[in-house]
């Protein structure tokens, strides 16, 4: 008998790690995520620092349909940067920016950005606003997922990074979930958000 397929959606908090097991003093999924069944594991991941939209399932098709470079699923982030990016500074993150992967040049593919003013929570600990009191928040869309991709990019360009959230994968949104919330959803909803049906 095949055993019934789960999908859930949670908002990753900030310093937890993307893996059920706790690693030296950070926590993991497990210690927020307590109740859930214990073949479900998260397809992908976001860095410790990073927080928002990760889906959580034992669904190994699901797995490699999303993590496949060459199907390219956009991946949308809300990024609280240091400064005010110029035209300029948009006009590279868009184009494709060159950035060190694993001691390897690459050349981000084109991405979409626009400024924002996301209505969200304060995280905990909150960023340090004397040390960066002008900051801006930018809405970054793209269809790679390098390691620290985002916080690489924006670097790149003068504008480091001081708060992620991945708000969306595709059609499947991050809202109205908060920090910490999960919510279980169908294979049918997933599939269709995902653009994968």
């Amino acid at each position: 008998m095949a055993k019934k397929k789960l999908y859930f959606i949670i908002h990753k908090p900030f310093k937890v790690l993307s893996q059920f097991s706790n690693e030296g003093d950070n926590i993991g999924l497990g210690e927020v995520y307590k109740d859930l069944p214990k073949d479900v594991y998260p397809v992908g991941r976001l860095d410790l620092d990073s927080e928002g939209l990760l889906i959580l399932t034992n669904d190994k098709a699901l797995n490699n349909k999303l993590l496949n470079p060459n199907h390219g699923h956009k991946r949308t982030y809300w990024v609280e940067v240091d400064g005010k990016p110029d035209r300029k500074a948009i006009q590279l993150l868009e184009e494709g920016v060159e950035i060190n992967v694993s001691g390897k040049k690459h050349r981000t593919k084109p991405a979409k950005i626009k400024i924002v003013t996301p209505d969200i929570p304060e995280r905990n600990p909150p960023v340090n606003y004397q040390k960066h009191p002008e900051r801006t928040w930018l809405q970054i869309s793209l269809t790679e997922g390098k390691n620290r991709q985002v916080r690489r990019m924006t670097a790149k360009v003068g504008h480091p990074t001081l708060r992620l959230l991945r708000v969306a994968i595709e059609d499947l949104r991050l809202e109205p979930l908060m920090s910490g919330e999960i919510t279980q959803i169908s294979e049918k909803v997933v599939y269709k958000r995902l653009n994968l049906l």
